[in-house]
């Protein structure tokens, strides 16, 4: 039987180095490699075609970059100019098909309603969105569009004609259009991933196409196999609920800060954003975990639990507790990061049953924490992040700027110094 046309997916093209085009008409047609950090010892977050073309890719050290492609531009990252571009453009593709989800900074997905999935028509969105991008965004910033009978496939779509792609995998076509694909081309297989296939025998697309349910399902150890296999064949199946699992923030170190006193005052600004997010989710936190790579090459981490909890305060000293006991404590530092995991929602959160005197002065403490943290994310939120902040973060307050990850697009009025 074959299965209409009912995702769309829309994918930026190199986005956060064609903003940074689009901004400066000098880096157009240029290789550009854009850096969180001005530092030799960082790496790329993101490179224009023009700079991929050497091979310069995510990842990229710096210095290496420069060796691979010695006319390349590095610039410095603008999270809040992706941001506004991200908007932009959520804003220019809902002009032509409603946006089902944003998945990310440059990525989101449509639903295809039941009169709109003839390949023709479908063809015509992906060609309105692109010109919608072009006139009301930047010509300079591309997205490449993608169709299939699910999600999944419409992703796949969206990557096998960049840059600037548009392309429609029919049902009657698979699996044969996927035959051409590395086995690293699909979501969720990376290199351990693929070291699993080769042990069952599977080497290629077509094998993996043509491998059995249960093998698939032996490979990936459970239901994840089953998914993909219905995936391949075109099936719609629900999207797997996920919960938020931890909240965390980094940052690389310019080298006039990696001296600890330098590294601390940032370590606690990351601390300070990252509460603020947890609060912002109604989320508590049962542990927090400090992370640090040391300029030398070592790394090393260290976690400490605590009753659940979203209090600056307390957390603030617990990282204290574990900046004291960090070993070398001379080394200058390369990177800084906290982590705050063992989430759950406040309205599930259950106290001890068994209190205390100790206790009951500690629920006095909560409540006084929790009036300050309210008044401080207030006033920051009404008048700026700088306006008032723990002492801590006094030295490292115009350090460790807004940082996008892959899934997470940061709130500016929340996450913007």
């Amino acid at each position: 039987m074959t299965k209409p046309l009912t995702a769309l997916f829309i994918d930026c093209d190199s986005y956060f180095a064609s903003v940074e085009q689009h901004l400066d008409p000098a880096l157009r047609g240029r290789p550009v490699g854009v850096a969180p950090v001005m530092a030799e010892s960082s790496c790329c977050i993101a490179a224009s075609y023009e700079a991929k073309a050497f091979g310069v890719k995510t990842g990229t050290r710096i210095s290496e970059a420069r060796i691979l492609c010695p006319a390349i531009t590095i610039v410095e990252s603008k999270p809040a100019e992706y941001i506004r571009h991200h908007h932009r453009i959520v804003e220019a593709v809902e002009d032509c098909i409603h946006v089902e989800a944003v998945l990310s900074i440059d990525e989101m997905w449509a639903w295809l309603p039941f009169n709109l999935r003839e390949p023709e028509i479908v063809e015509t969105i992906g060609r309105k969105i692109k010109e919608a991008v072009a006139r009301d965004v930047s010509p300079v910033i591309k997205v490449s569009v993608g169709a299939g009978s699910n999600r999944f496939l419409a992703k796949m779509a969206s990557k096998m004609r960049k840059p600037d792609g548009l392309f429609v995998i029919e049902h009657r076509d698979l699996p044969d259009i996927l035959h051409p694909l590395k086995l690293r081309d699909f979501t969720g297989i990376a290199r351990s991933m693929e070291m699993r296939l080769h042990a069952a025998g599977i080497h290629t697309v077509a094998e993996l196409c043509a491998a059995p349910k249960p093998v698939l399902h032996g490979v990936w150890g459970g239901v994840m196999g089953d998914r993909l296999w219905h995936l391949l064949r075109g099936d719609e199946i629900p999207e797997l609920a996920s919960a938020r699992k931890s909240i965390g923030h980094s940052h690389v170190l310019p080298p006039d800060c990696r001296h600890p006193d330098k590294a601390w005052p940032i370590l606690c600004k990351l601390l300070h954003k990252a509460c603020e997010r947890l609060r912002s989710h109604g989320l508590l936190a049962g542990a927090l975990t400090m992370q640090l790579a040391f300029l030398r090459g070592a790394s090393w981490a260290a976690e400490v639990r605590t009753d659940e909890t979203d209090s600056t305060l307390s957390l603030m000293r617990l990282l204290d507790r574990l900046w004291r006991d960090r070993p070398e404590p001379g080394c200058q530092i390369l990177q800084v990061g906290v982590l705050l995991t063992r989430l759950c929602e406040q309205g599930n959160h259950t106290p001890s049953l068994f209190q205390t005197v100790a206790d009951t002065m500690a629920a006095l403490d909560k409540e006084k924490h929790q009036r300050l943290d309210a008044t401080l994310d207030k006033l920051r939120a009404r008048y700026g992040r700088k306006v008032v902040y723990f002492g801590g973060v006094q030295e490292g307050r115009e350090q460790a700027p807004m940082r996008i990850s892959f899934t997470h697009i940061p709130d500016l009025g929340l996450e913007q110094d």
